[in-house]
């Protein structure tokens, strides 16, 4: 699975894939079917990358990836409007050391609802090792059987423009 470029927005719902960065912030599409194309301002909302994301854990904290991955293997998710014991049930089960004083039923939620987001994103079939072997290898171009091209000419070169006396 790779998350690489997903993010969630404070204040905003769902996931968003970023596409662009400009000098104020960075454009990003929602993951749902509309599509929609929005320009966030890092000063006025926060951003949370879906790969830094944790859970609370009773030793140590859970990342969101593993989470996910657990969850892809369990038969049926819960709806994310269950009730707070059906949701925590099911955290017992796909992370079981999940520290239940600090994850709340709204994070429970949360996962849930992103969950059913990205399950259906070609990237989410993706795993880890084919990714990082694309990142190591890259693809060798296929040999051209055809004529080369010749070289379009140069335009040539303008003179240096000669630098201002001061007087």
């Amino acid at each position: 699975m790779n998350l690489k470029g997903l993010v969630a927005v404070s204040g905003k719902p769902g996931l968003y894939k970023i596409i662009g960065q400009n000098k104020s912030g960075f454009v990003l599409e929602s993951l749902d079917e509309q599509k929609v194309k929005l320009i966030v301002n890092l000063t006025t909302a926060k951003l949370a990358s879906l790969e830094d994301i944790t859970i609370f854990g009773d030793s140590d904290d859970i990342k969101l990836i593993d989470v996910f991955e657990r969850m892809k293997g369990t038969s049926s998710i819960p709806d994310p409007k269950a009730d707070g014991a059906t949701l925590r049930n099911y955290f017992r089960e796909v992370a079981p050391d999940h520290d239940e004083d600090r994850v709340y039923a709204s994070d429970m939620k949360k996962i849930i609802t992103w969950f059913n987001i990205i399950k259906e994103l070609p990237l989410f079939v993706e795993t880890s090792e084919t990714a990082v072997l694309a990142e190591e290898s890259p693809a060798e171009p296929a040999p051209q059987e055809s004529a080369p091209v010749a070289e379009e000419p140069k335009p040539a070169k303008k003179a240096a423009k000669k630098p201002k006396k001061a007087e």
